[in-house]
């Protein structure tokens, strides 16, 4: 017998096999019952907040939501995030995403954003969905959004602090770098750091002289800042004219785009004796509005300086001997009438 021969007895005798499982185990090949199928389990593992996209006045929170899958499938799985307001207690928004089917034994993970307004703290309910029935919750607190950086505000240039102690050394110092009469010339320096890991450019340093007492702003001076690579400081310095014999502080404000990313004050003594307060204790002061005006008034538009008319004692006008004479002269006309 040739090969193509054994081959097709060899078939007919699976085929007759086959038949013969069937015969006597008509269950053997049956379809899978409900009653067959592995339930599915599904749970929240704990949930971990980032800040995302912040604005002035919203705040993106981005939560990572990951869950454990045991047994079969778990179909038309939803999650849902709900962002309350710890401090009213009201609901500001909520979220769902559709995870679809999932499969096999293991973790979940899925990523769901969530956009508050940039203020006060939320909890952050979790609801876990299957099939439209809740199979799990869970929970975590943000608090302390209002201190988040706006990213049109984010700098990593800050002015350097030397410290706090009494004898550091000031976020802005100065120099004293001329005087001409009642006025006097400051050359102030201050220190800018970038401690980010880019370089730094399109900030302005904007340096004011503030009378203590008053807070009349005596002079200002904006600085455009260069280029400022990663971890190095820079020095800026910039000049005011302020009257002198007063006491100022030294106000420094940093701009990004038109926007502060950063103060800073330190005092400047030009009346030693009168030390600068700290904003808590009132001193009778001889303050002189006229020592800050911008532009001095220089009289009338036709130039001429015209005096002003004065009286005095000694001047024309009713003085006191002028006095004396119009009683003596009255004494004597009433002496004539009686004669």
């Amino acid at each position: 017998m040739n090969r193509e021969a054994w081959l097709g007895v060899l078939a007919l005798l699976l085929v007759a096999a086959a038949v013969g499982v069937v015969a006597l185990a008509p269950g053997a090949l049956a379809e899978r019952t409900d009653e067959d199928v592995r339930p599915s389990r599904l749970s929240l593992q704990e949930p971990r907040v980032a800040a995302g996209e912040i604005g002035g006045e919203r705040a993106e929170l981005s939560l990572d939501v990951r869950m454990d899958h045991r047994g079969g499938d778990a179909d038309n799985v939803t999650v849902e995030v709900q962002a309350v307001d710890t401090d009213t207690g009201l609901v500001a928004t909520t979220v769902r995403k559709n995870l679809g089917t999932i499969e096999g034994d293991r973790e979940v993970r899925t990523r769901m954003n969530v956009t508050v307004d940039r203020q006060g703290g939320y909890r952050l309910s979790i609801r876990l969905y299957e099939d439209g029935r809740r199979i799990d919750i869970g929970s975590t607190d943000v608090s302390g959004v209002d201190s988040l950086t706006p990213d049109y505000a984010r700098t990593g240039v800050d002015f350097h602090r030397f410290g706090t102690g009494e004898g550091s050394l000031p976020v802005i110092t100065y120099d004293i770098a001329g005087e001409d009469g009642n006025r006097t010339t400051l050359r102030t320096g201050t220190y800018l750091t970038n401690r980010g890991d880019d370089p730094a450019a399109g900030l302005e340093l904007v340096v004011m002289a503030r009378q203590v007492e008053s807070n009349v702003i005596a002079d200002r001076e904006t600085v455009s800042i260069g280029n400022i690579r990663p971890g190095r400081t820079v020095t800026e310095t910039a000049e005011l004219t302020v009257p002198s014999n007063y006491n100022y502080y030294l106000d420094g404000i940093l701009l990004k785009d038109g926007v502060i990313v950063g103060t800073a004050t330190a005092p400047a003594k030009l009346d030693p004796s009168r030390p600068a307060p700290k904003n808590e204790t009132r001193e009778e002061v001889d303050f002189q509005a006229g020592d800050f005006e911008q532009t001095p008034d220089r009289g009338d538009d036709d130039g001429f300086d015209t005096p002003m008319p004065t009286q005095s004692s000694g001047g024309p006008g009713f003085g006191a001997i002028g006095a004396l004479a119009a009683l003596v002269g009255l004494a004597a006309i009433a002496a004539r009438r009686h004669a």
